[in-house]
């Protein structure tokens, strides 16, 4: 078990809840930047280092895996309301209430994208950096819902942890099915879903950021950075 993994994966969600813990719910310019860059470097991590690790070890077979995960996430986005790519809708949650389907959806999510950490493939650390900057403003996102739903703080730090834990947890399960005696190609599949789960993600956020089809040198500027950080990713 890698520790460092470990640590990177509880931080990129602890980090996002601790802004919003001291911040308050935030769904300004700030967010808008970061999810920019995140979508930006996912996309670059999947189409430069994930997509062509799949397709090396499935063949042909690897696009029916990967158009696999991209319609899982379209179901998993009716439930958690377009959260993983920054879809906040504060005003339309009921006072009181718990997202319970948006945490639910959002846990399951993060630990399928852990499960594949678990397999020692060639593209570990290009899939742990994509998770954890994917990670980041979700969790802010998340914990801004929690907050607008009336949450208290003990209820949002333990909600969070939870969170937190899940891709740790899915890396975890991830090694212990690679020990087994499950088919070896088992995670690989894991892995091209959760590919295909990215693109959709990213590319969902690409588009959002330019809907209105203005120019913004803010936005420009950040997803060149993101795109040029994806390539150096080893």
């Amino acid at each position: 078990m890698d520790l460092v993994e470990i640590v990177v994966l509880l931080l990129a969600a602890l980090v996002g809840a601790a802004f919003v813990w001291f911040a308050g719910a935030r769904s300004g310019r700030s967010l808008k930047l970061l999810l920019s860059f995140s979508g930006a470097f996912l996309f670059g991590i999947t189409v430069l280092h994930l997509l062509p690790e799949v397709y090396h070890q499935h063949g042909i077979n690897a696009g029916a895996y990967v158009l696999l995960g991209f319609i899982l996430q379209i179901l998993l986005e009716f439930f958690s309301k377009g959260v993983e790519h920054g879809h906040m809708h504060l005003h339309d949650l009921p006072e009181g209430v718990f997202p319970f389907s948006i945490f639910l959806s959002l846990c399951i999510h993060s630990f399928m994208e852990g499960m594949p950490l678990g397999h020692e493939h060639g593209e570990g650390h290009a899939l742990l950096s994509g998770i954890a900057v994917h990670k980041l403003p979700v969790a802010v996102t998340l914990a801004s819902i929690l907050v607008a739903s009336g949450s208290s703080r003990l209820k949002l730090g333990l909600m969070m942890v939870i969170f937190a834990l899940m891709a740790p947890a899915g890396l975890i399960v991830g090694e212990q099915l690679q020990s087994s005696d499950i088919p070896q190609n088992a995670l690989p599949i894991v892995l091209a879903i959760v590919a295909g789960m990215f693109l959709h993600i990213s590319t969902t956020i690409l588009f959002e950021i330019s809907k209105a089809h203005k120019f913004d040198l803010a936005k420009f500027a950040v997803v060149a950075v993101g795109s040029i950080l994806a390539l150096w990713v080893a």
